[in-house]
């Protein structure tokens, strides 16, 4: 994932494409090149008898030309930035700023995958895609492009489920300063619990709640395990996300006034200091979890959990799914 900003200062999230979809999508480039190559080579080469030597050289030359170059060209500038090869693997190529491609910038990468790939047999391409942090080729620097893949994001499975008992709390939290690649770790975290073992579920759960309590406020009650302490943060992101969105498009569809109204915000959030005690969830490496609250009658979330796993062999004794922890919080499914 890269952020774009675009011409009017939003931030967009898009999905870079991978070196081994567009090394594909490259292929079904080229064998469409030459096809189209040999094809118009064979037809020209029937009229050798007939037209001049000169005329049937520069003839050749042209249609060299107007494969190589003009047919990225020109279906990337048609298209919006798809050829063939893209246009299978899901791939479209946008400017910098996530607007559509425009035909200077097609020309340029034209021009730069006639040195690329046919003059140098895509070593420079491979060279500057892996040391680029965006994965741009030498046409794509030139041009000022990126390609990215238009395939529908991975899914994490169902929405995370706010735990009842955290709720007030969560509704108190300050996220305008949490960055996306933390909330995806946290995600990508609780979506595996399951299949890490008790002593990582921990560690890695505490990890990345600390890195997590660095740009979230106000810290957790006492005695909330690490998952519940991501589940309630996450939960609570997706919910503002969905209100300021609903917000937006009641907004845009609500008739202008005739005087200006001062509308509330759709959501406030009380401002907190920052965090001078360390965080509950910092502490050394090896430690057990701490024990949940003892005064927390909570009532266990309605998450669904998984079916359990078939039977290990009689070798190994049988795992069992962990359960509701003391405080009433369920593990994430």
């Amino acid at each position: 994932m890269s952020d774009v900003v675009t011409g009017e200062a939003v931030v967009v999230e898009v999905r870079v494409a991978q070196l081994p979809s567009r090394a594909a999508a490259l292929l079904i480039d080229i064998a469409v090149q030459l096809v189209t190559l040999f094809g118009a080579s064979f037809v020209v080469g029937a009229l050798a008898f007939t037209a001049d030597e000169a005329l049937l050289t520069m003839i050749y030359i042209a249609l060299t030309v107007l494969v190589l170059v003009g047919y990225p060209v020109i279906f990337e500038t048609l298209s919006r930035g798809r050829s063939l090869g893209k246009l299978a693997l899901g791939l479209r190529v946008v400017s910098d700023d996530g607007s559509p491609e425009r035909f200077r910038q097609a020309l340029f990468r034209g021009l730069a995958g006639m040195l690329e790939f046919w003059t140098l047999s895509g070593a420079p391409a491979l060279i500057s895609s892996l040391i680029s942090e965006k994965g741009k080729r030498l046409g794509d620097i030139f041009a000022g492009t990126i390609v990215i893949s238009e395939r529908g994001p991975r899914r994490y499975g169902p929405p995370l489920e706010m735990p009842p008992q955290l709720a007030a709390w969560a509704a108190t939290l300050e996220l305008s300063r949490l960055p996306e690649g933390i909330a995806a770790t946290a995600r990508q975290y609780l979506t595996r619990w399951h299949d890490l073992s008790p002593a990582v579920q921990h560690e890695m759960g505490a990890r990345i709640a600390t890195e997590m309590s660095a740009f979230v406020s106000p810290p957790p009650p006492p005695g909330v395990p690490p998952f519940a302490y991501l589940t309630a943060v996450l939960a609570e992101r997706r919910r503002r996300d969905h209100a300021r969105l609903a917000f937006q498009a009641g907004a845009s569809q609500r008739p202008a006034p005739t005087t200006p109204t001062p509308y509330p915000p759709p959501h406030r959030q009380a401002p907190y200091p920052p965090q001078q005690a360390p965080h509950p969830y910092q502490q050394a490496q090896g430690s057990h979890p701490p024990p949940p609250h003892p005064r927390a009658p909570y009532p266990p979330p309605s998450h669904p959990v998984p079916a359990p796993m078939a039977a290990p062999p009689a070798s190994q004794p049988p795992a069992t799914a962990p359960g509701p922890t003391s405080g009433g919080f369920v593990p994430p499914a």
